[in-house]
């Protein structure tokens, strides 16, 4: 098989259905032991390690948003938690009907109010912890 190029695998990537892309996905995680949802986890890691050390030790640097109820306007939450967490809509869709659920973990506060004001205004009910 000749090996492709970067540019031949986007080509090839633009032709498929979104569907069809999401199966791809799925078969590239099982295959090679990884996940799409690794970028969250790294953005969270600087502000892990700047708040280390000094009095900040105090103060809780690390939250965890809980999505508590969907609402009624459960897609729109479904959107924004596939927004926030980098999961396709079948897992987006089994978390937000699994409420009470933790969306993200360990993130800096910052993020953590941006995700709860993201959620909460797609009509969900989130608390940080």
């Amino acid at each position: 098989m000749a090996k492709l190029t970067t540019a031949e695998l986007l080509d090839a990537f633009k032709e498929l259905t979104l569907i069809e892309l999401s199966e791809f996905v799925k078969e590239f995680e099982e295959t090679f032991g990884v996940t799409a949802a690794a970028p969250v986890a790294v953005a969270a890691a600087p502000a892990a390690g700047g708040a280390a050390g000094g009095d900040a030790a105090a103060e809780k640097d690390e939250f965890d948003v809980e999505l508590t109820a969907a609402g009624d306007k459960k897609i729109n939450v479904i959107k924004e938690v596939r927004a926030l967490t980098n999961l396709g809509l079948k897992e987006a869709k089994e978390l937000v009907e699994a409420a009470p659920k933790v969306i993200l973990e360990n993130v800096a506060k910052d993020v953590a109010e941006k995700a709860k004001e993201a959620l909460e205004g797609a009509g969900a009910s989130v608390t940080l912890k």
